[in-house]
C-alpha cells in the first residue's frame, strides 16, 4: 500500500488569477495549531494565518488547501499528532513552482508523503498552449478602461503572405512580439522551432494609442493531490489497536464514524419471547435507510458478539432485550468507550 506500481490519485486543479490578491477565510482555524516543517529551520507548531504573516507558507490559496487537507485527514480517522506538513526544500521542487507542502503521515513505516499541495504557476496551461496551439487563457475586466501606448511592428501581409505562405500567421505572431527598437533583416525563431529571415519589406510600423477594458491571461494554478491508497492505509494504521481485556489480547479498529464500512450491529439478547424478531425487524429498518449499514448477529454470547464487532469497527451495538420488547428501547453500547444507554427504537435513526 506505501510503494505500488499502480496506486490511485485524487487531483484537483484550483485556476485563479494572478494579478489578483487571493483571500481565503482562515477564522475557522484561528486556535488550529499545524505541524509544519519549513525548508530552512526546524519543525514548528503555529495557526496557518501566522504561517502566512511569517511568509513561511508563501501563497494563500495553498494555505487553504492546507487547513482543507488537514480537515479531511482528521475526518477520515488520521491522528492528528501523527500529522506534519513539509514544505520542499529548493533542490526538490520543481523548477516552475513557487512553494510545494506535503502532507505526511506517520505510521508503521515512519513518515509518508500522502498529499502534495504545490503552487505551479502558469507552467501547465502555458504548455498546453506551445504544445496545441490553442489559446487557454482567461478574460478579466478592468475596472476603468486603460488607455496604452502601442510602438511596435506587424506583418505587412501585401508582403509576408507570399513569402511566408503557410507559416505567415505564426511569423506574424512572433514579429509582433518584437521589440520596437528592432531592426530588419533578421531571424527570427518561431513557436515551432523553424527559423526564417524576415526582411524589412515584410513588416510594417504600429504606433497608436488603444483604450482597452480588459485583458486576456494566463490562469495560474494550485494542484492538491492525495495519495488514496496511502491514505487508506494510514487510516487503518491508527485505527488498529491490539489491547487486551481481563488478560486476553482484544482487538479494536477505532475507525471513524465516516469511514466505518458498517454502522450498527444488531444483536437479540436471545432469539425468543419477541427478541429476534424485534431485532430482525430493526435490523431491515436500519438496512433500509440510506447510507446506513447494519449487520445482524445472533451467534454465541453477547461479549463474543462485542468482540466480532469491535474488530471490524463497527462505531455502535443495538442489544434488543426483554425490556427492548415491553417498551421500544434498545441498549447502545460504545465501541471506544464501551458506554452503554438505551434509546427508542424511532429515535435511532
Amino acid at each position: 500500500m506505501i510503494r505500488l506500481r499502480e496506486f490511485n490519485m485524487a487531483e484537483l486543479e484550483y485556476f485563479f488569477n494572478p494579478h489578483e490578491d487571493q483571500e481565503h477565510d482562515f477564522d475557522s482555524w484561528s486556535d488550529v495549531e499545524l505541524s509544519l516543517v519549513p525548508d530552512e529551520g526546524d519543525e514548528t507548531r503555529m495557526t496557518i494565518q501566522s504561517a502566512l504573516d511569517a511568509s513561511i507558507v508563501r501563497h494563500e490559496t495553498v494555505a487553504y488547501f492546507m487547513v482543507q487537507t488537514y480537515d479531511f485527514l482528521i475526518k477520515v480517522g488520521i491522528d492528528p499528532e501523527r500529522l506534519r506538513f513539509r514544505q520542499h526544500e529548493a533542490d526538490e521542487m520543481a523548477h516552475y513552482a513557487s512553494d510545494c507542502w506535503d502532507a505526511e503521515i506517520l505510521g508503521s513505516y515512519g513518515w509518508i508523503e500522502c498529499v502534495g499541495i504545490a503552487h505551479r504557476g502558469c507552467y501547465d496551461l502555458e504548455s498546453h498552449e506551445k504544445a496545441t496551439g490553442k489559446t487557454l487563457r482567461a478574460r478579466r475586466e478592468f475596472s476603468e478602461p486603460k488607455v496604452i501606448e502601442i510602438d511596435g511592428w506587424t506583418v505587412n501581409g501585401a508582403t509576408a503572405g507570399p513569402a511566408f505562405r503557410a507559416l505567415a500567421g505564426a511569423v506574424k505572431k512572433s514579429v509582433e512580439s518584437l521589440a520596437s527598437d528592432a531592426s530588419f533583416p533578421c531571424t527570427i525563431t518561431l513557436e515551432s522551432g523553424e527559423t526564417v529571415e524576415v526582411l524589412s519589406e515584410h513588416v510594417k510600423r504600429v504606433q497608436r494609442t488603444e483604450t482597452i477594458s480588459g485583458e486576456w491571461y494566463i490562469p495560474h494554478v494550485v494542484e492538491p493531490a492525495f495519495g488514496i491508497d496511502r491514505i487508506i492505509w494510514h487510516v487503518l494504521d491508527h485505527a488498529y489497536d491490539d489491547t487486551a481485556k481481563d488478560g486476553d489480547a482484544y482487538t479494536v479498529l477505532r475507525l471513524n464514524d465516516e469511514v466505518a464500512p458498517v454502522n450498527y450491529c444488531v444483536f437479540p439478547l436471545f432469539e425468543k419471547e419477541g427478541m429476534g424478531e424485534l431485532a430482525r425487524t430493526l435490523h431491515k429498518k436500519l438496512s433500509a435507510t440510506s447510507g446506513v449499514v447494519s449487520i445482524y448477529d445472533s451467534s454465541g454470547s453477547i461479549g463474543r458478539r462485542y468482540a466480532r464487532a469491535d474488530e471490524i469497527g463497527v462505531p455502535r451495538c443495538l442489544t434488543v432485550d426483554h425490556q427492548s420488547v415491553q417498551d421500544q428501547t434498545v441498549t447502545v453500547r460504545n465501541r471506544d468507550t464501551g458506554e452503554q444507554h438505551r434509546v427508542h427504537i424511532n429515535d435511532l435513526v
